[in-house]
């Protein structure tokens, strides 16, 4: 019979004790350049780290509210965009002499302007991330890309062994995003003859209706994979009836074999076979509604036609929260 199973969550633990920050409590905060280097950002026994006092921008996410004036007063909020969120993180950089002072200074200040060099997916930036560990092992995360303030205050006495930037990061999505994802299983079992030993019946086209739940509190954009045997797929939310259907026979591709994979991205879109094949042709466009998932139990079916044993589809996505 068909199986969900969830996955095992092993919390991530802060590499370095955590320190008070504004608007967020006790935290541990890393940031990951676009090369994959790590730098403590609060290890306040490391050569630079980061002045609680002036950090913003860890809150909950900008909005611009569109609205119309009421005939009877007032107004109406017609719709709800989040808006980029801009980080403000002041440093501390210093170095036992001036020699090593400059290290430490070109060297995390090159880490920051990585960020605006071009991507190896042809975007514009490489965005670094900001990571924020809690006590509990939690942590979320969030890509950033420098804005402005690699400069030194200017002062006697700075810029010899010690110096101080007040760096704003700019976030693309202002959503921080959760380091675990949450994954749903669903596999066909074994078939059987409907004759032998007696009637019986064993699904092979639906894998059944279950409930999703998103712990975030965003929507978020799941990435589908599905491994054959199947002609057709089909997912659909059942709480809006909001669906799409990947039909394999129209694609270039055909149906899906057993052994052989397809994902489906919602955002953006995209559907590519295990040897990199782009199918999006193949969605049932344009009705298709490449659906999202809000915060809390959403109901969805997952239908395959001409599934077998062995037919199987995942579902996975990282929860997204306003606030680090």
């Amino acid at each position: 019979m068909p199986l969900i199973t969830a996955p095992v969550i092993t919390p991530e633990e802060p590499t370095t004790p955590p320190v008070e920050l504004p608007e967020i409590g006790y935290a541990t905060v890393t940031y990951v350049d676009p090369t994959g280097r790590r730098w403590p950002m609060t290890d306040l026994d490391a050569d630079w780290y980061t002045l609680a006092d002036g950090v913003s921008g860890l809150g909950a996410a900008p909005y611009t509210l569109t609205t119309d004036p009421h005939p009877r007063g007032g107004t109406r909020v017609r719709h709800v965009q989040a808006q980029a969120r801009s980080i403000v993180w002041p440093v501390l950089v210093k170095g036992a002499d001036h020699q090593q002072f400059t290290r430490n200074w070109r060297a995390l200040g090159e880490a920051f302007l990585r960020t605006l060099r071009p991507g190896p997916d042809g975007r514009p930036v490489s965005p670094g991330t900001l990571e924020v560990a809690r006590p509990s092992g939690t942590m979320r995360r969030i890509p950033v890309v420098y804005s402005s303030g690699w400069d030194g205050r200017g002062q006697a006495a700075t810029g010899i062994t010690w110096d101080s930037a007040v760096v704003t990061l700019l976030c693309e999505d202002p959503y921080w995003v959760d380091s675990v994802p949450v994954g749903v299983h669903r596999m066909t079992g074994t078939q059987v003859d409907y004759l032998e030993p007696y009637p019986s019946v064993s699904s092979s086209q639906v894998l059944g209706a279950t409930t999703v739940t998103n712990p975030g509190t965003v929507d978020v954009w799941p990435v589908w994979a599905v491994a054959g045997p199947a002609s057709a797929i089909t997912f659909s939310r059942d709480d809006t009836g909001e669906s799409f259907t990947l039909d394999m026979a129209a694609t270039v591709h055909g149906a899906l074999l057993a052994g052989e994979t397809v994902t489906i991205s919602t955002d953006p879109p995209r559907v590519r076979s295990d040897s990199g094949e782009n199918l999006i042709n193949g969605l049932n466009w344009p009705t298709a509604v490449l659906w999202s998932l809000p915060p809390g139990e959403t109901p969805v079916t997952f239908q395959l036609d001409g599934a077998d044993e062995g037919s199987a589809v995942d579902l996975e996505f990282y929860p997204r929260y306003e606030t680090a």
